[in-house]
């Protein structure tokens, strides 16, 4: 409710879940579009200039989206999944708040999101797996740390911090 008329950026793994959640806030009264690969490229096109053109307007998408988008006004990210590791996460935040105006990071995550992301590098043909599964494992110490979250991603990146004050620890 607080952001309630401002744009954010909803992110979800999959096309299925980008669907569903775009349908969901739309039958809630607010203007969201979806970003997807899957997408017919003049329907994302579509879709993306409403983002960046319209006030109040939600994009819910898979990382797909974001690249190259500078819309300063977005007040939240939330992501409906937990993303493979910090580093995404770190990006993707940071396109919420651009103004310098008060803006906030959600992450919604349960077991399950490790488990498929533990499974989809077990199955990938990467020669990094080792490294990806250590991110991940990172990205679930992160999530579940009581500790201040800004905090824990400064120090993360090599930088020393102080708690902000504004998170929930």
């Amino acid at each position: 409710k607080e952001y309630k008329g401002e744009s954010g950026i909803v992110y979800c793994l999959s096309r299925k879940k980008v669907e569903e959640t775009t349908a969901f806030l739309k039958k809630q009264g607010i203007d969201a579009v979806s970003y997807h690969a899957g997408m017919p490229v003049q329907e994302r096109k579509k879709n993306q200039d409403h983002f960046i053109l319209q006030p109040s307007v939600v994009a819910v998408a898979t990382i797909a989206f974001g690249m190259g988008i500078d819309k300063p006004d977005v007040r939240f990210v939330v992501h409906m999944d937990m993303p493979q590791n910090l580093e995404s996460y770190y990006q993707e935040i940071g396109r919420a708040g651009r103004d310098g105006e008060k803006c906030i990071a959600l992450l919604l995550y349960g077991l399950q999101d490790y488990a498929l992301r533990s499974q989809m590098i077990y199955q990938s043909d990467s020669s990094q797996k080792m490294s990806e599964f250590g991110k991940l494992n990172e990205m679930l110490a992160f999530s579940e740390t009581l500790s201040c979250k800004r905090d824990y991603l400064m120090r993360y990146f090599g930088n020393q911090n102080v708690p902000c004050g504004n998170c929930e620890s």
